[in-house]
């Protein structure tokens, strides 16, 4: 098979995950417990030495790195429009995609994983805090980029990478306490993103439970 995906429920592999199925394309689903630590182990660090998922084989050549694989993706399956074609509505749709991987993201990993910038456990309890505060901010950035989309989904007229990282990064915001229905135009666009037949699939196999979010207790 040419196409792999190495792939862990719930990560930020979702969007690649999401994008094959909505390409039609044949792939080979390859799951990587990050529990277990697999993504530690010699098979898979031969494909990616930083040990990250997602990590797409395409005959023999692993590609790592969301926005990387996503322009391939595009480009392999341009019939599945996962981005606008050309001119500025792409410009645009770049824009989003490159901060929400460059911003939003790496604020969550602030926030969900403290100890990987600084060893210190008050330090960490504070970037946590911080970095929650900024990441509320950013998803209604975010709220406010769906409420002003021109088309049914992010990218326009289809659905595609756009609409898989939005999905993803408002999931994340349940695990900080951030409830999703509170963001109401991105939570819409989720659930309309995920009963999509071929996303819906990427859903069923990872197990995904779009609303995470459990109130503090009193």
């Amino acid at each position: 098979m040419p196409l792999q995906l190495y792939y862990a429920p719930g990560a930020c592999s979702f969007v690649p995950h999401a994008a094959l199925e909505l390409a039609g394309a044949e792939f080979e689903p390859v799951l990587v417990k990050l529990h277990k630590g697999e993504q530690r182990s010699a098979a898979f660090l031969a494909l990616n030495p930083r040990g990250q998922v997602p990590v797409l084989v395409d005959e023999g050549a692993a590609i790592t790195q969301i926005v990387a694989i996503g322009l391939h993706l595009d480009a392999r399956f341009p019939d599945a429009q996962l981005l606008p074609a050309r001119g500025l509505a792409r410009t645009r749709a770049l824009e989003w995609l490159a901060w929400m991987n460059n911003t939003v993201h790496p604020t969550f990993t602030h926030v969900f994983m403290p100890a990987k910038f600084t060893d210190d456990v008050a330090a960490q309890a504070s970037v946590k805090a911080h970095a929650l505060v900024r990441y509320r901010e950013l998803l209604g950035e975010l709220e406010a980029a769906v409420a002003a989309r021109s088309g049914p989904w992010l990218g326009g007229a289809s659905p595609g990478l756009l609409d898989a990282y939005a999905l993803t990064l408002l999931r994340w915001g349940g695990f900080a306490g951030i409830d999703p229905t509170t963001l109401p135009q991105t939570w819409a666009l989720a659930q309309a993103f995920a009963a999509l037949p071929a996303v819906a699939r990427a859903v069923q196999r990872e197990r995904l439970q779009l609303n995470v979010y459990a109130p503090a207790a009193a």
